[in-house]
């Protein structure tokens, strides 16, 4: 007798909304943004063109561009990628149409951010720490003149001013994607970057209507999403850190009522992360650590939510969207490591994904429907 394989769960079709109209994933694995450290001048590079090809030809649902600064010092390091002016759009625009030409349909999303008081630092394999200006930093700024680590000199607090100049180039960033047929935008909100810290009572102390209580230090984000809202009519979400890991700090249900505000100024997803702000913080890591966050925010908001952090293996993907804890799974590391990790995955649970004729016959035996019926032949 003949047995079907049961459906998977992470290979199943998954729609966001938005005013455009809907925008369809293939599957639920979704590829996280990874900073690259290779831009110059904020420009994409030819790195940018081979991992971009790379990655949009994994099988994976949809792809999020690394965070991309929004101006030049709201980038985390001299190497980051920008978005900020006619030269950034202009090598951001070639390099990525490049490659989406040389892969299959994959809905694309760009990351915007600000790294506030995290900027002006080393590439990573550089040691990562504050730079100088006489070293390529510059000076950094921040919702309160607070350190992020003890011994650098603080932050200048942001004024009306900065913050208005700031929100502006959120949304001339956000114009710039749409204008490249970009489908989605995250705003960066987590990992201690500007808008976390605005969130966090860690990083923000001030005492006008921007700090204080939940709702002065969810109204500059909240802000810069309206004002991107208004302007960009794709899919449109926010990454936020559920908590700072920190006694004192943003807790997971401030993450959820923040979510549930968000939906009502139009999100249409929110990818839930954890910590970055503090290095007092003490994180919990395991296998799953933060599903259980991005699962009180989709039961609080029913907004569709994503889940990140230690995913790693198909059947651990498949579980947590079978049991409902999150919408879509996104995984950086894993997709570093195994750029086809999708096609392993499809092979483990019986899905499909697309890939280039190219790559075809390079299926193993017990793979030989992953990619659906395909055929080759050869005289």
């Amino acid at each position: 007798m003949f047995l079907e394989h049961p459906l998977s769960h992470l290979f199943s079709e998954f729609t966001l909304t938005s005013p455009r109209g809907p925008l369809t994933l293939a599957n639920r694995s979704v590829i996280a943004p990874m900073c690259q450290y290779s831009a110059h001048e904020g420009q994409a590079s030819d790195w940018h063109l081979m991992h971009w090809g790379n990655l949009l030809n994994s099988g994976a649902g949809m792809f999020i561009i690394e965070a991309t600064g929004v101006t030049p010092t709201g980038r985390i390091t001299p190497f980051c990628l920008g978005l900020w002016d006619d030269a950034t759009a202009a090598a951001l625009d070639d390099k990525l149409n490049r490659a989406r030409r040389l892969a299959p349909h994959m809905p694309v999303c760009i990351q915007l951010a600000h790294s506030g008081r995290k900027g002006s630092s080393a590439a990573p394999w550089q040691g990562g720490q504050l730079l100088d200006a006489a070293h390529g930093g510059w000076a950094i700024q921040g919702p309160s003149a607070l350190a992020q680590l003890p011994q650098e000199p603080p932050p200048s607090a942001l004024s009306m001013a900065d913050m208005v100049a700031i929100k502006t180039a959120f949304v001339k960033a956000a114009e710039r994607a749409a204008a490249m047929g970009i489908d989605a935008i995250e705003l960066h909100s987590a990992h201690g970057y500007l808008l976390h810290q605005f969130l966090s009572p860690i990083a923000n102390q001030r005492s006008d209507a921007y700090g204080g209580n939940f709702d002065g230090r969810t109204r500059f984000p909240m802000e810069v999403f309206q004002a991107v809202r208004a302007v960009f009519n794709g899919a449109l979400g926010m990454r936020i850190s559920a908590t700072d890991w920190v006694d004192g700090g943003w807790t997971p249900e401030e993450t959820a009522d923040f979510s549930l505000q968000l939906k009502q100024a139009g999100a249409d997803f929110v990818h839930i992360s954890s910590g970055g702000v503090s290095p007092q913080q003490k994180i919990v890591l395991g296998p799953d650590y933060q599903v259980p966050f991005a699962k009180l925010v989709k039961q609080k908001t029913n907004l569709p939510t994503m889940t990140v952090g230690l995913i790693t293996t198909p059947q651990q993907a498949e579980d947590i969207v079978a049991r409902g804890d999150a919408d879509l799974v996104a995984m950086a590391r894993a997709f570093l490591y195994k750029p086809r990790w999708a096609w392993e995955a499809a092979a483990a649970l019986n899905g499909h994904v697309q890939a280039s004729p190219q790559y075809w016959r390079c299926m193993p035996r017990e793979a030989q429907t992953i990619f659906g019926t395909v055929q080759m032949g050869q005289r």
